[in-house]
């Protein structure tokens, strides 16, 4: 479990810091609409989601081979996909990316590979779209606030990036710097996190195989509330820990200091892995609920697996961790 302070000084961070308002009053909103309509599948969001596919690019990807990098379960709709997001960029409201990241500017788009590292260099998205063969992959995401998806990404392992800078010996830590641009993205103003949005992993997390830095889903190229136009996947661990619209990727030696982390440390740790057994300080992590499936907020919710199903393939990664500490 996590641990508390008993320090009497100690003064948690204030509620509004850690769960904007419009989030819990966007929350009320659904569960008075889902009463309404008498169970029926979670849609508020759903009109204004991105047009099914066809409309954007295509982008294939043969069907990934690596174990674990495929499920049968069924796919979250694309307008779920598309429709649902977090990305406080562009708002707090689950609806509000799909409303407002059309104003992102995706091209031109570089991202700066340096730190640690025998080559750093900058690379043109048009390089980074060619340096190795696209796969799509059938991931699952789970996000800290109790629900999940299911969906087809396109994209190939971060590692084929990594190696062409050549990492140090000294680099033990990867960090990734989301863009941060006012004049597209307007909650940059609000201050509900400390811009640009900063995210991390340690090397040897970055260089797994499933840990896929990913270009498009559902066969096209991302649409931009789902982080055009690339952002990391990591399957076993919390949505959030996918940071979207990458510019910088920066390999340190120190654990970088991450958005979240900093603005709640005491609920958001740097580690972040699916684990039901260690709750969030404010709710239970031990099951979650899949949208798209019938009966919305009412739909049955099914039990959260460790490492979000992938212990098979990650759990070696933290043998001999105390994961309810290291949460």
């Amino acid at each position: 479990m996590l641990i508390r302070s008993q320090d009497k000084d100690f003064l948690p961070p204030p509620a509004s810091e850690i769960t904007p308002r419009a989030v819990w009053q966007q929350r009320r909103q659904l569960l008075r609409l889902a009463a309404i309509a008498g169970g029926a599948s979670l849609a508020p969001w759903a009109s204004q989601a991105a047009e099914r596919p066809g409309k954007l690019a295509a982008l294939p990807g043969a069907r990934s081979s690596l174990p674990g990098a495929t499920t049968p379960e069924p796919l979250t709709p694309y307008a779920d996909v598309t429709g649902y997001n977090n990305f406080y960029e562009f708002g707090t409201d689950k609806a509000d990316p799909a409303r407002q990241a059309h104003r992102l500017k995706t091209r031109p788009w570089s991202v700066q590979v340096d730190g640690l590292v025998g080559k750093p260099r900058s690379f043109a998205i048009e390089d980074l779209l060619k340096l190795a063969g696209m796969e799509e992959r059938i991931y699952r995401l789970r996000c800290v606030e109790g629900w999940s998806m299911v969906i087809p990404w396109v994209g190939y392992p971060l590692a084929e990036l990594l190696k062409q800078v050549q990492p140090l010996g000294s680099a033990k830590y990867v960090e990734f710097v989301s863009q941060a641009d006012p004049s597209t993205m307007p909650e940059l103003r609000a201050g509900v996190l400390d811009w640009p949005y900063t995210e991390g992993l340690r090397l040897d997390e970055a260089m797994h195989p499933l840990t896929l830095l990913a270009f498009g889903l559902y066969g096209e190229v991302l649409p931009n509330q789902n982080g055009a136009p690339l952002r990391l996947v990591v399957p076993w661990k919390y949505g959030f820990k996918s940071a979207k619209s990458l510019v910088r990727i920066r390999l340190v030696e120190q654990m970088p200091r991450t958005s979240w982390n900093l603005a709640a440390p005491r609920e958001y740790g740097f580690y972040s892995n699916v684990n039901p057994e260690v709750a969030h300080p404010r709710w239970s992590q031990a099951n979650e609920r899949r949208l798209g499936e019938p009966g919305g907020l009412f739909a049955k919710r099914r039990p959260t697996q460790p490492f979000n199903g992938y212990a098979a393939q990650v759990a070696q990664l933290y043998t001999g961790m105390d994961l309810h500490r290291f949460y």
